[in-house]
């Protein structure tokens, strides 16, 4: 692996005391070397480009990520699974703009938590940071557990927690390889995850033509006997976990060589992309549901109703193939980028002293921060091991995921009007004030009507963290990230 230019060796070798680079292009110095921006000494290795930076994105998302939690929308939206995944795009969208103003102003690692921190203050920086650590330390677990249990109704001969264990032991060592290795593997799975959509897709909208399902409606876009908006809004604060992974982008800003505006265009491309691909196949799925009033009534406990639809439109085969492409792509693509995402946000917490140095620590030879990957991994076995014993497990998690990412977007959207309206006093009403406006508007409305158990877990979850904050300032070690106060005067 090479580094503009330069062998991973020697790295450590060169003086780079004259080659500090304009901040416009964002490229890093290596260890030893003064940092051109933020009072960083920059530690991880510039190596993704445009579409790197998609394919991240995309895998974390995952294409088929709708084909795990499908019949939980669907009950409850009413049916209007699809526009739940509408909904839910659009306020992406506006989360999205948000985040590609504040990696302008702050390309670093650590996302809502460098963001919040700088664009506010240190402290808020901590609680958003908090927040968001939530979403990203469960978030391996929920996709090792979900993976474990599809594979084990495939091969029950292996028990729930040797697959999950193997998940984890494999994404962790590729992880430790590098950057560029983990975008490799995911670019393959990301290919496959597309092969087993277009064959579902076409398989499904076949069946549609020869009158199997219920044939086209726009049922599953809107219903006017089942639409209110508490309803549906309800239903996007469960989709919107198909959504998480478009921010993980902006953890890879300091290993992104193309400057910050490419950040922001990856992310935008990579969500509207996915979206459209949610819509779609949750559309043609929602109108090949064997008995939707049951599934309404009834809910999908087992988590099956997308592979029952897959089964009406091509037979065992189809559902079977797609149960194992979700296994697949949630065990492997993408619990693999989010373990890179998670241990990014881990290193720069800890790089600012709010979290244990040694997270800090990035390997010489391969340019990622090892202890947090190794870190990320342990937590994954465990918080997933204890959630298979749980009978509510899955959806525990994947509750307490949710609330964890948009208390963090509302807190994304309150520095971007903070750090460049009222800071900075600029006149760009569009993207300063209306966009994060319209964007909070509708996450606080999710959140609202968000599950009620997740809200209470997420604030004791807060309420935790700020005792965190108050014993950093008892010890002496108040939030304070590097450069601040140079980058406000």
């Amino acid at each position: 692996m090479s580094v503009d230019g330069r062998s991973a060796g020697s790295w450590k070798s060169v003086d780079w005391e004259d080659e500090i680079v304009s901040t416009a292009q964002q490229i890093p110095v290596p260890v030893g070397g003064p940092s051109p921006v933020g009072g960083y000494r920059p530690e991880l290795w510039r190596t993704l480009g445009f579409k790197d930076l998609v394919f991240y994105g995309l895998i974390f998302m995952v294409p088929i990520a709708p084909f795990g939690i499908f019949g939980g929308v669907f009950q409850s939206s009413g049916g209007m699974v699809a526009l739940a995944y509408v909904i839910g795009m659009v306020a992406m969208v506006f989360t999205a703009a948000s985040y590609a103003q504040m990696v302008k102003a702050f390309p670093f690692a650590g996302s809502v938590y460098n963001y919040a921190g700088r664009g506010i203050a240190a402290p808020v920086g901590f609680l958003a940071g908090w927040s968001v650590l939530l979403d990203y330390l469960l978030v391996p677990s929920l996709l090792y557990l979900i993976a474990a249990v599809a594979m084990h109704a495939v091969v029950g001969a292996v028990p729930v927690w040797a697959w999950l264990v193997g998940f984890v032991v494999f994404n962790t060592a590729t992880n430790l390889l590098g950057i560029r290795m983990t975008a490799a593997i995911t670019r393959v799975m990301l290919v496959g995850e597309a092969i087993v959509l277009v064959v579902f897709l076409v398989v499904g909208v076949r069946a549609l033509l020869d009158g199997r399902g219920r044939g086209f409606s726009w049922e599953p876009l809107f219903n006017s006997g089942t639409f209110t908006w508490p309803l549906v809004f309800g239903a996007v604060s469960v989709a919107v976990l198909s959504f998480l992974g478009f921010d993980g982008i902006s953890m890879l800003a300091e290993e992104n060589r193309g400057g910050p505006g490419q950040i922001g265009r990856a992310m935008t491309a990579a969500l509207v992309l996915a979206g459209v691909l949610f819509i779609v196949q949750t559309w043609v799925a929602a109108l090949l549901v064997p008995d939707p009033a049951g599934l309404l009534a009834n809910g999908d406990p087992d988590g099956v109703a997308f592979y029952d639809a897959a089964r009406v439109a091509g037979g065992g085969w189809l559902a079977t193939l797609c149960a194992v492409a979700t296994a697949i792509a949630w065990g492997v693509a993408n619990s693999l980028v989010a373990q890179v995402a998670t241990s990014r946000l881990l290193f720069a917490m800890a790089r600012d002293r709010q979290l244990p140095s040694f997270l800090r620590k990035v390997s010489v030879r391969h340019g990622v921060p090892a202890n947090a990957i190794v870190l990320t991994g342990v937590l994954s076995v465990g918080i997933g091991l204890y959630m298979a014993w749980r009978e509510d497990g899955i959806s525990l998690l994947a509750s307490l995921i949710n609330f964890g990412a948009l208390a963090a977007f509302l807190t994304l959207h309150i520095a971007v009007v903070w750090h460049y309206l009222v800071r900075k006093r600029s006149r760009n009403l569009w993207s300063h004030l209306l966009m994060p406006a319209v964007g909070f508007a509708i996450l606080a409305y999710v959140a609202v009507n968000a599950n009620v158990a997740a809200q209470r877990l997420a604030l004791v979850w807060v309420g935790i963290g700020v005792v965190v904050l108050v014993g950093l300032y008892a010890a002496g070690r108040r939030p304070v990230l590097s450069g601040l106060n140079q980058e406000r005067s």
